[in-house]
């Protein structure tokens, strides 16, 4: 059999503290989705190029962006709005559910959060985070 069950991944967020940095689960998470890490390339095709096919080498590279949406609880994830006003990344963890879990470690920006608020459903938030720097996996 193959594949893991998803339930119970958390994304968890680092206080900031040194020399021990606390990470604390965003709560009632629904949905995560990222790192979604992306890589430029560079043409360095010439007039050389063997049989006329473009040639391309590594670029820089992008740790993308990590989407999570929630069960809003405006007691609860407010700490969150505050961290949309800081220019400074902070640390996060994506913990996924396996025997070993296996960790994402990054520092990113809180880019976006948007509260719904449906007449005839719950209320919930995308929140989007900007991975800065190279996120490492343990």
């Amino acid at each position: 059999m193959s594949g893991i069950n998803a339930f119970g991944t958390q994304l968890k967020r680092g206080d900031g503290a040194t020399p021990s940095e606390v990470f604390t689960a965003i709560a009632e998470a629904t949905g995560i989705s990222g790192p979604g890490l992306s890589r430029e390339t560079l043409d360095v095709t010439s007039h050389g190029s063997p049989d006329g096919w473009m040639e391309f080498i590594g670029g820089l590279k992008d740790g993308g962006e990590v989407s999570v949406d929630i069960n809003y609880q405006p007691a609860e994830h407010d700490a969150l709005v505050d961290d949309f006003e800081d220019n400074d990344p902070r640390n996060y963890q994506l913990v996924f559910p396996d025997p070993d879990e296996t960790t994402w470690s990054f520092k990113a920006i809180l880019t976006g959060f948007e509260p719904d608020a449906p007449y005839d459903d719950k209320l919930s938030a995308s929140l989007t985070f900007k991975v800065t720097g190279k996120p490492t996996l343990s």
